[in-house]
């Protein structure tokens, strides 16, 4: 039986599992009015291996060190019909309503800050609409950005050990926050195969429809309006599951990461790029007050859910008994990224699309330089998490 009592009032949550206040399998979680639901994650299938950060990382708040027990085994994924029985199965728990209010009012900020600023991105940097990977210390021109862009899609794919193989490549690719399609694109010709994108934003997936039609791609790619916590796919369907900098915009990391896996095929490769915050030390609870007002101001702008860091994703991978899993901090090799976006943006070309273009974009422009801030004070970290699913 899964209990959750929810309050905007309180300030300190406790969850326990196995303890003399909740017998094995319940879970009492007191949910904040934030983006982080704990409903989402706090069934014992879920919740293996998890450690109290991460437990913290859900519930928004730091669990007191003596009020917390990892006692819950056998974490699994979920498939398709278990998520939506689960689901159902909330429909008369006590469910915090602003929560779910919140997480919603999230999902429409995103879709119309990309509704409203991709056709500038696209102007001024292509089809590719994330970070490039650069030899640390270069100096490059806008070219050289755009192909560091193609050159982080490389990178990733080396890094996953994706096989090169024509009789072991993908077969079938899902792109997850795909944007105006340019990743989709790319590795549809890469490996000849399909690749099927989705995005929040009804105004990314047609323009990434046009750009493939206008590639001769549109027998390869295609793309819809989808949720990712929540993908319209069968169980197992896909060779390589392709996330680019999409999951900092997840208010559910679990559930993001259950239906990764979930659509997985056996013996798929998943790859995750994302922002991250740091790794907190074993003796740190969460990040200091003045971390938390610098990330609070880019959630505000860039429309993130409460940012994790990279071993949280590391943990939830091997919650659910995925495979080969390897991360790595590759924010070194996207520092000149940027300062070059900023400076794009002070071109009159950039000013000019700023002012017509709304505005959420000319919000997000306002807090670029607080990117920078975060990645040189060490707080922001660029990270890759890849994975197998078991055969």
């Amino acid at each position: 039986m899964l209990q959750i009592l929810s309050t905007k009032q309180l300030t300190t949550r406790f969850i326990h599992t196995a303890s003399g206040e909740a017998s094995q399998g319940m879970i009492i979680g007191c949910i904040h009015s934030s983006f982080w639901s704990v409903s989402s994650f706090a069934a014992s299938n879920v919740l293996g291996g998890l450690t109290r950060k991460h437990i913290t990382l859900f519930t928004g708040c730091p669990l007191p060190r003596d009020r917390f027990t990892t006692s819950v085994q056998g974490a699994r994924i979920l498939n398709k019909k278990e998520m939506a029985v689960r689901q159902a199965s909330l429909g008369g728990v006590d469910v915090d309503l602003e929560t779910k209010t919140n997480v919603e009012k999230l999902k429409r900020g995103i879709a119309e800050f990309y509704d409203e600023s991709s056709g500038i991105w696209e102007d001024i940097w292509g089809d590719h609409m994330h970070h490039g990977f650069y030899d640390p210390n270069s100096t490059i021109s806008l070219s050289d950005h755009r192909a560091a862009q193609v050159r982080m899609i490389e990178e990733a794919l080396k890094f996953a050990s994706v096989p090169e193989d024509p009789m072991k490549k993908p077969k079938s690719i899902v792109d997850v926050g795909c944007g105006i399609g340019g990743s989709s694109q790319y590795l549809a010709r890469k490996y000849g195969t399909e690749c099927t994108g989705i995005t929040l934003s009804p105004v990314q997936a047609e323009r990434a429809r046009a750009l493939a039609a206008a590639q001769g791609l549109e027998n390869k790619v295609s793309f819809e309006v989808a949720d990712a916590l929540n993908q319209p796919f069968p169980d197992g369907k896909f060779d390589l599951v392709w996330s680019m900098e999409s999951g900092e915009h997840m208010p559910e990391k679990a559930k993001f990461v259950n239906e990764l896996a979930r659509v997985a095929a056996p013996g798929a490769r998943i790859i995750i790029v994302t922002w991250c915050h740091r790794n907190l030390s074993s003796s740190e609870q969460s990040l200091n007050p003045d971390e938390n007002k610098l990330l609070d101001k880019i959630c505000d702008a860039y429309y993130l859910p409460t940012w994790c860091s990279t071993d949280d994703y590391v943990k939830l991978l091997q919650s659910l008994s995925l495979q080969d899993i390897k991360a790595a901090d590759w924010s070194e090799y996207v520092a000149p990224f940027w300062p070059a976006v900023i400076r794009s943006a002070l071109t009159w070309k950039g000013i000019t699309s700023l002012i017509l273009s709304g505005w959420k974009t000319i919000k997000g422009a306002m807090v670029m330089p607080l990117m920078m801030k975060g990645y040189k004070k060490g707080l922001i970290k660029f990270a890759i998490i890849t994975c197998r699913k078991p055969e």
